[in-house]
């Protein structure tokens, strides 16, 4: 079995050898300034640990984890052109570093690359894994386009985040392990297992995500503290708040996001003392350990012996724990 920096150390050598083209550097340079910006490799990690849940070696799941983390980058180049947001991991954006034109083509060509990647394994996987990659990439673009309708969208419910989170995070996630899983050879049933396990990690990373961006550090996270308070994300302190707010309370928060000239500081520093007022935080943090117990009871009805299990458990703790 190999552990949680054994892997990591496996993804970074073949990341380092990825020996892109240096020309057209305008395409080229953007790619490998967002491949080596850092980045917690959860995805691709969970791919090799759930090709090594199963078998021991991890040889053809190499590439296609790999594919997993250029596709998942691609998406957020993608995303912060949308979001139009300056910061990612600590550093400029791509579109902000070069334009948003080289940051859609850069991204359009990660694209295209994870799918080269993909099908360096083994032919009897390559079906099989391609039908999830294309699953949990339309999926992707389900979510995104939810999550950029409900930008304009007064009120969403519980459902609709969940819905809306399931898609744009929680099956990247799910498609990641059920990938590593195919290639480990596992039965049908526990394919599926893996994969709620994922989609349940998936919504509690999310929801972490969104608590982050109001409480965390923006040192530390990597982003400007209230960025999806800024841009009329709903996130879950949103939803939750809208449901809760009463009154004057409800009047001053739907002013606060109907506003466009409201100086953006002040009006994140508001809208976290509306969430403080109705007490959505230990909410979340709840609603964060509900399917964190979910995603835990997914992983122990898989059929192999449970010391196999250590690493994915580690994995899911880390995530649990992380505060960037």
């Amino acid at each position: 079995m190999y552990s949680i920096e054994e892997l990591s150390e496996v993804l970074e050598k073949v990341l380092s050898n990825l020996n892109l083209p240096e020309d057209p550097k305008n395409l080229y340079k953007p790619i490998q300034y967002i491949l080596s910006s850092g980045g917690k490799r959860i995805r691709p990690v969970l791919t090799l640990a759930a090709c090594n849940l199963f078998k021991e070696t991890i040889d053809q799941a190499i590439y296609p984890a790999l594919a997993v983390e250029v596709f998942h980058n691609f998406t957020l180049v993608h995303d912060d052109i949308m979001d139009n947001a300056d910061i990612r991991r600590g550093k400029e954006t791509v579109h902000k570093k070069w334009n948003s034109n080289i940051g859609i083509l850069a991204g359009d060509a990660m694209s295209i690359m994870a799918y080269k990647m993909l099908i360096k394994t083994d032919k009897q996987f390559i079906v099989p894994i391609i039908d999830v990659f294309n699953e949990f990439a339309l999926g992707i673009c389900e979510g995104q386009q939810y999550d950029m309708d409900f930008e304009s969208i007064k009120y969403i419910d519980q459902d609709d985040y969940t819905r809306m989170t399931e898609l744009k995070t929680a099956v990247l996630l799910k498609g990641a392990l059920q990938i590593g899983a195919i290639i480990g050879e596992a039965k049908e049933s526990d394919i599926y297992e893996i994969g709620q396990f994922g989609k349940y990690l998936g919504l509690a990373f999310q929801i972490q995500d969104d608590l982050l961006d109001a409480y965390g550090d923006s040192k530390v996270f990597g982003k400007k503290q209230g960025g999806d308070i800024v841009a009329n994300k709903k996130t879950i302190l949103t939803v939750k708040a809208y449901s809760k707010a009463k009154g004057s309370t409800l009047d001053a928060l739907n002013n606060l996001y109907n506003s466009t000239t409201i100086d953006p500081e002040l009006k994140v520093s508001e809208v976290i003392k509306i969430f403080n007022e109705t007490n959505v935080k230990e909410e979340t943090e709840q609603l964060i350990s509900n399917y964190y117990v979910k995603a835990t009871e997914s992983l122990e009805k898989i059929d192999v012996n449970p010391s196999r299990k250590e690493v994915l458990i580690a994995i899911a703790q880390r995530i649990m724990s992380r505060n960037s």
